[in-house]
């Protein structure tokens, strides 16, 4: 069973009690775009107690919201299925810039009303294929069109991310913003900083690994939003475009966004993610990348006791593809030969010598210590000690005296 065999089993089974049930939300967008959604909304006018009695396994998802996340079988991949089960609802206040303070349940249009955009406030009958429609989301989504529903200034009001979601959506999808719509994402740029840094990260993950990455970064900049979610790269944001640009389609995040990174120092980089919750493996890669933007302009000419080291790290493929959006030609068509003509092993062989051996020769841990370790493995990666003796008989020479 699929995730969408699952949802139109749920709808079914809530239909068969008597109650209305029907896909929302952004899974009859990417239905009717011909995408596989990523997951799948149903809204209903039974309660959540009704919702919960329909169903041997469920739980209550989001109280307060009137959701319930209902669960199915294992799917055809191997994982549980589950979709999340809401009450039409109209919300309250937003005091907080991102939760309505109540909400009250009410009828499928009152619902459509409350949501962002025209393009995620329709509805989807999956047992008879038929679109309900308040908003105008349909015509929208033909004419290619992002709207927000009523007034636009109202829904980014009520939740200030809606103003960086506009954008993301709109560069996914190949959308225009509506004039309106685009006015009040300027108008209300600034505010995205009251939003919390793990949301606003998450939009921006969203944003820079999906293959239009670059449009999405040409309406942020377009839009005043570099400056409030990413104040380092403000300066050089026209370079940065033209860098994300000429990476290929599919690319990791942290390759995206070290391509719009400018070169940071330590201190600027971990600034950058603090600023935006990013994980210690998140934040060490991007940081590697940055820090090595440019260590293969001149790769021909390196040693290998640096080239070497550089290409064995699990992020060299990514550090090539920086460099070629960089425009760095040469250094990269020189790292790609190299890294087709050498065996993996090579790059980060088994080291001759440990500090064991040296413990064993008499020598205390110190600086010489470290000295000589480093010199006989630089060694050993230009080719120029072929064997641990010759590597014990060169610590010999390296010693003090």
């Amino acid at each position: 069973m699929t995730e969408r065999d699952f949802a139109t089993e749920v709808v079914a089974r809530l239909t068969e009690r008597g109650f209305t049930a029907l896909w929302a939300g952004g899974c009859v967008r990417d239905e009717l775009l011909g995408l596989t959604p990523a997951d799948y909304d149903i809204a209903t006018d039974a309660t959540p107690e009704q919702v919960q009695a329909s169903f041997r396994r469920s739980h209550s998802f989001g109280a307060s919201f009137g959701v319930v996340e209902v669960l199915g079988p294992r799917g055809d991949a191997g994982q549980w299925l589950k979709v999340q089960v809401a009450t039409f609802r109209s919300d309250g206040t937003y005091t907080d810039g991102r939760r309505p303070d109540s909400v009250t349940y009410s009828s499928p249009e009152e619902d459509a009303m409350r949501r962002d955009f025209t393009v995620n406030g329709m509805f989807f009958d999956p047992t008879s294929g038929t679109v309900t429609d308040y908003v105008g989301g349909r015509a929208d989504l033909e004419g290619r069109v992002l709207r927000a529903i009523g007034d636009p200034v109202a829904r980014f009001t009520e939740d200030k991310l809606r103003v960086l979601r506009a954008v993301r959506m709109a560069a996914r999808f190949g959308l225009t913003v509506e004039p309106a719509t685009f006015d009040a994402v300027r108008a209300m740029a600034g505010q995205v900083t009251a939003v919390s840094a793990e949301r606003v990260g998450e939009e921006m993950r969203k944003i820079l690994t999906h293959p239009s990455r670059a449009h999405g970064v040409e309406l942020m900049r377009d839009a005043g939003l570099i400056t409030p979610t990413l104040p380092q790269a403000a300066g050089q944001i026209d370079e940065a475009l033209t860098r994300l640009r000429a990476l290929p389609p599919r690319v990791s995040f942290e390759l995206a966004f070290a391509t719009l990174l400018p070169a940071l120092d330590a201190k600027g980089l971990a600034k950058v993610a603090r600023q935006l919750r990013l994980s210690n493996d998140e934040a060490a890669r991007v940081g590697w990348l940055v820090t090595h933007r440019a260590a293969l302009d001149d790769a021909e000419s390196l040693p290998l006791s640096k080239l070497k080291p550089l290409l064995a790290n699990a992020g060299a493929r990514e550090l090539v593809a920086l460099h070629r959006a960089r425009g760095a030609a040469a250094g990269v068509a020189f790292t790609e030969r190299f890294l087709a003509e050498t065996p993996a092993g090579d790059l980060d062989p088994p080291p001759l010598i440990t500090g064991d051996d040296l413990a064993a020769l008499g020598m205390t841990p110190g600086q010489d210590f470290k000295r000589i370790l480093a010199a006989v493995r630089g060694e050993q990666l230009e080719g120029r000690l072929p064997s641990r003796s010759a590597a014990l008989a060169r610590v010999e020479a390296l010693r003090p005296r």
